[in-house]
């Protein structure tokens, strides 16, 4: 299973394979047009309840890593984006597409870490 991170504002390259955006929220300034992206599983990224929580601040990535977990565990349509995630990164390289700046304190980490049985 190849899992590639990338910055959908930093695509200077478009990386091949399943290319799939992952934020809850599209990206400012991105058309869906130029985005060029296979799947939006809008449904696997955190809620907007702890997505404004965390707020990226890096004092919190620890407990909001282990709330994100047991929220994909636990909610039924999260499952369903993450077992169709599971099921595109089986077939080719899974490159997950989100907006965010900060590239270590993110929930595509998590998702990354979920997605490869960490």
């Amino acid at each position: 299973m190849s899992i590639v991170l990338q910055r959908i504002y930093e695509e200077e390259n478009k990386i091949g394979g399943n290319r799939v955006l992952v934020d809850r929220v599209w990206p400012r300034g991105i058309s869906k047009d130029d985005a060029g992206i296979d799947y939006w599983a809008k449904e696997v990224a955190p809620s907007t309840k702890l997505r404004k929580w965390f707020d990226h601040d890096p004092d919190k990535f620890d407990k909001f890593k282990k709330l994100y977990k047991e929220e994909l565990e636990q909610n039924d349509e999260q499952q369903e984006a993450l077992d169709k995630l599971k099921g595109m990164a089986t077939d080719e390289r899974l490159v997950l597409l989100y907006g965010a700046k900060d590239k270590t304190y993110n929930h595509v980490n998590v998702l990354k870490e979920v997605l490869e049985g960490e």
